[in-house]
């Protein structure tokens, strides 16, 4: 037998419903409140006629109080807390002389209105108008704060995901210049047949990335496979002289990282390390698991960090910060990045950051 479930939907989702019902409820426990505390001094049944055309009356005006307030909420201060002090005020006299008026008409219908009679009604009558609108304008301010948080926090994640898009994007057009140049040269050396094979890894990468969103995470198995499609290309310029070396634990091989993290310090080791070398370089790649945290270590066999031969602001420009900004944004403080020379010869960068295994609202294709 089929069930059907029913979706609880917030209680203010429906400003206008949540209105009609908190008006409805508020006077109705008034009335009960008033009619169980005049029984309980002796009145009579009777009693309950003037208590029903006050409560009737105090629905009626602070509907229109209601409609007042909305009109003037959004305007500046002054123009808020005038009009409503002022519609208050007409609002709990005009309260008293009904409520006199029935009172002097049940009770004394052969005397004029009393003066002081409506001013015996209009403590109580205020007390009750002022207090509602208080509640009124609570509920309504609170209704505001909450919008604008939600508003915020909206315009965060967008800020947030635009940040992360542009740090990714910033990676694609310097990888594509430099590889198209290579082909370029190949052509001009009509070494065509690895033109064409070139050009071919190079479509396989481009599908691969490309497909994914810039603000995905994806596992560092899916990192190391990017990563070999682009040392593909890579080694058809520098063939023996790039040597290349993966060691990643089946553990780390699950983590989540921010896509296309490892790639500029590949790029950054193959610049540095080996295109100035005649025998080139071997460039390593290690991931391990140390507790709940996972640290990857990119390393070269270069020449690592010289005085006299700066690695100048990491390849691109934005290659080694460019990681650093997408840890940030992806782990906040709880990641480190380490990067200098080993003591053995070379330059090596590690990163780590917290073992994350679930899956992420936006995941890479």
């Amino acid at each position: 037998m089929a069930s059907i479930g029913l979706k609880q939907r917030p209680f203010f989702d429906d400003k206008n419903r949540a209105f009609w019902n908190l008006q409805s409820a508020g006077w109705a426990g008034y009335l009960v409140l008033r009619a169980l505390s005049g029984f309980s001094n002796g009145f009579p049944l009777e009693f309950l006629v003037p208590l029903l055309i006050h409560v009737v009356t105090g629905y009626s005006l602070t509907l229109v109080l209601g409609v007042i307030y909305r009109m003037v909420i959004s305007r500046a201060r002054i123009v808020t807390w005038g009009v409503s002090v002022a519609a208050i005020l007409i609002a709990t006299l005009l309260f008293a002389v009904i409520d006199a008026w029935v009172f002097s008409t049940i009770n004394k219908p052969d005397t004029p209105l009393a003066t002081n009679l409506v001013l015996g009604t209009l403590t109580l009558d205020f007390t009750i108008l002022a207090a509602w609108s208080a509640l009124y304008y609570a509920i309504n301010f609170y209704l505001i704060v909450e919008e604008q948080a939600d508003q915020l926090v909206k315009l965060d994640v967008q800020a947030t995901s635009a940040q992360l898009a542009m740090l990714r994007y910033q990676l694609n057009p310097h990888f594509l210049f430099n590889t198209l140049n290579s082909i370029s040269t190949l052509v001009l050396l009509k070494q065509t047949e690895r033109a064409n094979t070139m050009l071919s890894r190079l479509s396989s990468f481009l599908r691969y990335t490309l497909a994914n969103e810039p603000t995905a995470q994806v596992t560092l198995a899916q990192e190391i496979e990017t990563l070999k499609l682009y040392l593909e290309i890579e080694k058809m310029r520098f063939e023996d002289r790039l040597r290349t070396h993966f060691s990643i634990e089946d553990g780390a091989a699950k983590a989540r990282l921010p896509s296309l993290l490892l790639q500029p310090l590949v790029e950054n080791a193959i610049k540095y390390a080996v295109t100035p070398q005649e025998e080139g370089a071997d460039i390593s790649v290690d991931a391990r698991l140390a507790g709940d945290r996972v640290q990857i270590t990119v390393s070269d066999t270069g020449p690592g960090l010289k005085e006299n031969a700066i690695r100048p602001s990491y390849s691109t420009g934005v290659g080694l910060a460019n990681i650093r900004d997408r840890l940030a944004q992806a782990f906040g403080p709880e990641h480190r990045f380490d990067a200098g020379s080993k003591p053995s010869g070379g330059f090596s960068v590690t990163l780590e950051f917290p073992l994350i295994l679930e899956e992420q609202p936006k995941v890479a294709a």
